[in-house]
């Protein structure tokens, strides 16, 4: 402490320093007097020697890390500390003070501007004007700190009265302007960093060149020692012997000068010097000039010695203290709006912004003081979260340039899409004018240079270590460039799909054409800049706009998952390069959720026909498409392949999520209710063995039928959600498909064929076990599955979604809701099955491929129980049509063999699984009679 307190001390040697020498003392006096609240309340004695020591000229310090306390402020309930007080704010001493770092901070800052003119600083100017330059550095240090503390708003509470005039006082005899105070900051820590990078080249190199110049003022003493010989007579030099032996002494006595012991060479320098010029006085020497030249020669690499000597780190220890920022740790964000506005207009200004982030990595030491003294092994961590915080700032403000970037960006986009025209390939000569639209052209040359100029700016400012992390400004650009990006896309993709659930028609592919213009801009200006900021701008554009997608779907997957995955816990969330999250319009709560909602919501089976040649969908009551395939062409166009991965992953919650619905809805209208339970179970007795021919067989299933009907309501609801989410999954893995095919032909083919392969080698396994199968920790199973489902190489139907439990009457209470739905649909031959009446609608295809699904997640036994049923019902029904010799087929068994059809298509097995229930001859004659 005490070690620390002599440095600090010596480093201000000025009685006008003595405050802020002291600063740190006062600190920690302010806050032991609080552990003895008597001195500040009636020690009025020892109140008054504090204040005149410590506090005479400053009533507003900085505690630690630039944590600010007025004094006036928190004194003011004791009445010896405030009553000391009263000297230091009396008015007449605060507009002296006030008046005194004016007239300080206008004749330093002249100075420090002086010094920083090019070529001004040279290593002889500095090594003899060392207490000059100190003398600058410690005024200005001095009166920025006095300044940024005593005109801080954190300082001043605004509804004290007393306080507000005394801040008023100073800003007005300051004539304040945070400008001006900002720019003698800038140019005292740029001043402050040239001259440590000076001192610290010259320490470096020190001994070297005090020997260099040791040896060439050796040997010009012994070459002048040769000319007074007459061996090497010189034009008009007699021969001296007496002049001669001392030369060669006097060379000698340079050789002999002891680096290590600097204070005894500096005086024995200084008696060589003078010696020089006695010899030159005496012997009268002046006559021949190559004699004066090796003696000045001579004589300069000997005062090159004593500069030489002079460097020391005393002074670097000293320009540390006085340099301390410190106290501005949280000050310094009240200047981050004129510091960006300074790089706005000039980024050349991040030079010295440098200089500045540098000056503040000094407020490290503080902290990192005691607990370096003590060895401590939170020395690391600590260092790392305070750097980690000056990086933070230094993004902060310098992302100034990106936002700039953007600004002329988004103008360049409008000129390229709206204004300029393309040029094509042929074009008449008279027509050269309109297409040359220079206007238009030097406009975006214009904004383009404006971009690389801000380019150069971050990139002058070369890699610094800030604590103890390397900045790079290569990097910091990039990540700046990104950081702007995020945040403009995210903002598009959430204004973009924002949908009104009443509007008609839809306005989801209006919004989607739109979003894709906007987001195609983006990306075109992306390529468009590359270059003239040497950035990976396709490289970014897909590394951010996926993160910003997977982000969003994950949130938006959270509402399914009891253990939501927190920001912190997001691999796809950044501290430096955050993805915004925008408060939810609707119940989605992201931008995927309500495109995916609004989907479901217009293509609702209740309202909807899905004609599944045509791939689209239909107005049930009006017969007017509502939307195709080329929906998801358009998500691919605008969200890419991971907007399009990432709507069928969120289907796969929503699909897992119904499925769960469903079998809790199973467990409370079937299993729990005796009624149903009694009606399946005398169907059951009656029907069985499954492979006979029911006996009056229309009353018993239209009893059953009749008896069930109350549940199938709910039943069909849950069924035709779960089928219609299974048809998007399955349109958007063909987009995927199609267009990994296209655009990546080879990726598709290597997939495809790895995908075979591991299918292969599983099911050898499983005929011969001695075979190899991937291991349990082998994660290429996992992997792959996620390449190929981006690839949509999956078929969504074959999924497992939940883990089931057998559950009695399954196979017979899904049969009995197929043949109770078959009487609202009909057979049309352009259409295949349709709704009856628009009023009781039940849409085919999500009733096959809901019911499929449901089917999928148990034992493969419920299906064949499933089918064989459905199998029963059809020869039962005809079997019964042709003993009563009715020409036609019954609707329900076109309906019942269409179904059959249908699985056995979806599900892509042989056509015997079906044959295997119903007679081959049925299912070949049933089209012919319709």
């Amino acid at each position: 402490m005490e070690e620390t307190r002599n440095w600090t001390v010596s480093a201000y040697p000025l009685p006008e320093h003595r405050s802020t020498a002291l600063a740190n003392q006062a600190a920690m006096l302010y806050v032991i007097l609080y552990f003895e609240p008597s001195i500040l309340h009636t020690h009025q004695a020892k109140m008054r020697e504090i204040v005149d020591k410590y506090f005479p000229d400053n009533w507003v310090i900085s505690i630690y890390m630039g944590i600010t306390v007025n004094l006036a402020d928190a004194w003011e309930p004791y009445k010896a500390a405030k009553t000391a007080l009263n000297n230091t704010l009396d008015l007449s001493n605060v507009r002296e003070q006030a008046s005194r770092y004016a007239t300080v901070s206008e004749r330093v800052h002249a100075q420090v501007q002086q010094f920083l003119k090019e070529g001004y600083l040279r290593e002889e100017l500095v090594l003899d004007n060392i207490p000059r330059l100190l003398n600058c550095l410690r005024d200005g240090n001095v009166a920025i700190r006095w300044l940024m503390l005593h005109t801080a708003d954190s300082a001043c509470d605004p509804n004290n009265k007393r306080l507000r005039q005394i801040k008023d006082q100073i800003l007005t005899d300051l004539r304040y302007n945070p400008k001006i105070l900002f720019q003698l900051l800038l140019d005292t820590a740029q001043f402050e960093f040239i001259l440590k990078e000076m001192f610290k080249q010259m320490l470096s190199e020190k001994q070297a060149k005090w020997e260099h110049h040791k040896k060439e003022g050796s040997e010009r003493m012994t070459e002048l020692a040769d000319v007074f010989s007459g061996v090497k007579p010189l034009t008009r030099v007699e021969k001296n012997e007496n002049l001669q032996a001392w030369f060669r002494e006097i060379s000698k006595q340079i050789l002999s000068l002891n680096y290590d012991d600097s204070t005894a060479a500096g005086r024995k320098t200084v008696q060589l010097i003078q010696a020089l010029e006695e010899v030159q006085e005496f012997h009268q020497l002046e006559s021949n000039l190559q004699v004066c030249q090796f003696l000045a020669d001579t004589r300069k690499f000997l005062h090159q010695m004593i500069r030489t000597i002079n460097i020391k780190e005393e002074v670097l220890i000293t320009m540390q203290i006085i340099g301390d920022l410190s106290f501005a740790w949280q000050l310094i964000d009240s200047f981050t709006s004129i510091m960006q506005e300074s790089i706005r207009v000039n980024p050349s200004m991040v030079t010295k912004l440098r200089a500045t982030f540098l000056k503040l990595a000094s407020a490290l030491d503080l902290p990192l003081l005691r607990i370096n003294q003590a060895n401590s092994p939170d020395l690391l961590s600590v260092s790392q979260y305070y750097s980690g915080e000056l990086v933070s700032y230094v993004r902060k403000v310098l992302q100034i340039i990106p936002e700039s970037m953007f600004t002329s960006l988004l103008k360049i986009i409008k000129l390229q899409t709206h204004d300029i025209i393309e040029v094509p390939t042929r074009l008449d000569k008279d027509k050269l004018r309109d297409y040359a639209q220079l206007g238009p052209r030097y406009e975006v040359a214009k904004l383009t240079h404006a971009i690389s100029i801000f380019t150069e700016g971050i990139l002058m400012m070369k890699t610094t270590l800030v604590g103890i992390i390397k900045v790079d400004p290569k990097q910091l650009l990039e990540d700046g460039i990104r950081k702007e990006l995020v945040k403009r896309v995210a903002f598009a993709l959430h204004r973009g799909l924002i949908f009104n659930p009443r509007a008609k028609p839809s306005e989801l592919m209006p919004k989607l054409k739109e979003l894709g213009a906007t987001m195609d801009g983006f990306h075109r200006s992306f390529e468009y800049i590359q270059d003239y900021v040497n950035i990976y701008g396709l490289k970014i554009w897909q590394e951010e706009v996926s993160r910003i997608i997977n982000y969003n779907v994950e949130q938006e997957c959270n509402n399914f998952l009891r253990t939501k995955i927190q920001d912190w816990q997001s691999m796809y969330q950044s501290t430096h390069i955050p993805i915004p999250k925008f408060t939810p319009v609707d119940e989605s709560v992201t931008f995927i959720g309500r495109l995916c909602r609004e989907i479901l919501r217009i293509t609702d089976p209740k309202m909807t026909c899905h004609i599944d040649q045509l791939n689209t969908w239909y107005d049930m009551k009006t017969h007017q498409e509502v939307t195709s395939s080329r929906l998801f062409s358009e998500i691919q166009n605008t969200l890419g392949t991971f907007g399009l991965n990432g709507l069928d992953r969120l289907l796969c919650f929503m699909i897992v999520k119904e499925l769960q619905n469903f079998l809790s809805m199973f467990q409370k209208i079937i299993l729990r209710d005796r009624t149903v339970q009694e009606t399946l179970k005398t169907l059951m007795n009656a029907v069985s063995p499954l492979k006979s021919i029911v006996a009056n067989s229309n009353k018993i299933y239209f009893s059953a039928i009749a008896k069930t009907q109350k549940i199938w309501t709910a039943y069909l609801e849950a069924i035709m959600k779960v089928g219609q989410m299974q048809i998007l999954r399955q349109q958007i893995a063909n987009e995927l498909n199609y267009s990994c095919r296209f655009d990546s032909k080879h990726l598709a083919a290597a997939l495809e064929n790895l995908n075979k392969a591991l299918l292969a080698d599983i099911e050898a396994h499983y005929q011969d076990p001695s075979l190899p199968y991937p291991k349990e920790d082998n994660t290429l199973l996992y992997e792959i599955t996620a390449y190929l489902e981006a690839a949509g190489i999956h078929n969504p139907l074959n999924k497992i979604y939940i883990t089931t439990k057998r559950l009695p009457y399954f196979p017979v209470v899904n049969f009995l809701f197929l043949i109770a739905q078959l009487p609202k649909l009909q057979y049309n031959k352009n259409l295949g099955m349709v709704c009856r009446k628009p009023a009781d609608p039940v849409d085919w295809p999500p009733l096959v491929l809901g019911l499929l699904t449901l089917l999928k997640q148990f034992h493969s036994r419920y299906t064949e129980q499933f089918l064989a049923l459905i199998g029963q019902f059809i020869r039962s029904t005809v079997e019964q049509c042709v003993s009563q010799k009715i020409p036609e087929m019954p609707a329900d068994v076109v309906g019942a063999l269409l179904f059959l059809e249908d699985y056995v298509r979806y599900t892509k097995l042989p056509r015997r699984v079906a044959e295997a229930h119903v007679p081959n001859f049925i299912f070949d004659e049933f089209r012919t009679v319709l």
